[in-house]
């Protein structure tokens, strides 16, 4: 695969499972002690790709979850945030300015905090009550945070006896990381198709529905604006149609990603509606690929995982082509702001 170390994927992937236990044994002595609700905070990226983990609690559990923008945050206090709080703050590289300052605000409520991190020696990697760190790089911090995040929520619901197959659930996790190198390969061939694509045109608008979403956002976001400077609409497919579908037209380039848990209607509706009116219709779905072994429910929880993976790949084909290595910045970490 084009410039991709498998084994050092596996080993960050694998990592970020094995951390599992240790998890959900800090979830556990927490809510043992009273905790009465769970804050996931962060920054940038990072904090997008917890979003998955928060829809799954507000829609499976009565625990309260929140989840806020760490520089408002910083400024403003949240009433529901106290020492009986889970803070779950991650950061890829350790050093993130809102997040650092945010790690500082939360202290002083006495909230139990649990860092994710890519680097041990580091603000938030020696700051938190409990630094989880798995070391990772850009190319793989996405399926890296999404199963950390993931397991999060997961011990929770076990501890609170609001699921009842939570180890099976778990032990098809623990496929994942050979079974995402698996969807890299199967994909390879195409990647360059996709990057093409999104090479073709300085505009794009991308959507997605339920837990693939925060994917679509990410991507707009964090890596098609930040890493190659290519503007984008990230619009959620059910604001679709309340704005944006105004802008579609003939050679506007719209790209869906499709996942596979119940929200994948909302998703259908803008396949059906946008071919009648560009000729740039471009769909990524999750249930294109195999997962032996993954059930129907995993799956729908696995699909922004399964997108990050992929998407990866389409990345790696898009520097390529437009000769803009995605390390390449003019502002970010670079000038003053």
């Amino acid at each position: 695969m084009l410039n991709f170390d498998e084994q050092r994927f596996l080993r960050i992937q694998s990592g970020a499972v094995a951390i599992g236990p240790s998890l959900d044994a800090v979830i556990g002595a927490c809510l043992n002690k009273g905790a009465e609700n769970i804050f996931f905070l962060g920054t940038g990226g990072a904090a997008i790709l917890m979003q998955p983990a928060v829809q799954l609690l507000q829609r499976k559990s009565r625990f309260p979850v929140f989840t806020d923008l760490a520089a408002e945050l910083v400024v403003t206090g949240s009433a529901n945030l106290t020492e009986k709080s889970i803070v779950v703050i991650p950061s890829l590289s350790g050093t993130t300015k809102e997040s650092v300052a945010l790690l500082a605000k939360v202290k002083e409520t006495g909230a139990s905090v649990l860092t994710l991190v890519g680097h041990e020696n580091t603000p938030l990697g020696k700051g938190g009550d409990h630094a989880f760190v798995n070391f990772a790089e850009d190319d793989t911090s996405c399926e890296s945070f999404y199963l950390q995040s993931l397991l999060i929520a997961l011990s929770i619901l076990r501890h609170r006896g609001e699921i009842d197959n939570c180890d099976q659930i778990v032990r098809e996790l623990e496929q994942l990381p050979q079974l995402l190198l698996e969807v890299k390969r199967s994909y390879e061939d195409k990647a360059e198709g996709f990057a093409r694509i999104l090479a073709g045109s300085d505009y794009h608008i991308v959507t997605g529905a339920g837990n693939v979403w925060p994917e679509a956002f990410y991507y707009g976001m964090c890596i098609l604006e930040e890493m190659q400077w290519i503007r984008t609409r990230p619009v959620h497919a059910s604001d679709f149609f309340h704005g944006t579908l105004e802008l579609v037209e003939k050679g506007v380039s719209v790209i869906l990603f499709k996942g596979e848990d119940s929200l994948r209607p909302l998703a259908d509706r803008v396949e059906n509606f946008a071919p009648a009116y560009t000729d740039k219709l471009t769909v990524l779905d999750t249930a294109q690929f195999d997962l032996p072994g993954i059930s129907a429910e995993v799956r729908g929880l696995v699909s922004p995982i399964v997108l990050a993976t992929v998407l990866e790949r389409i990345s790696a084909h898009l520097e390529v082509l437009r000769n803009h290595p995605l390390t390449t910045r003019r502002y970010y970490k670079r000038v003053a702001y």
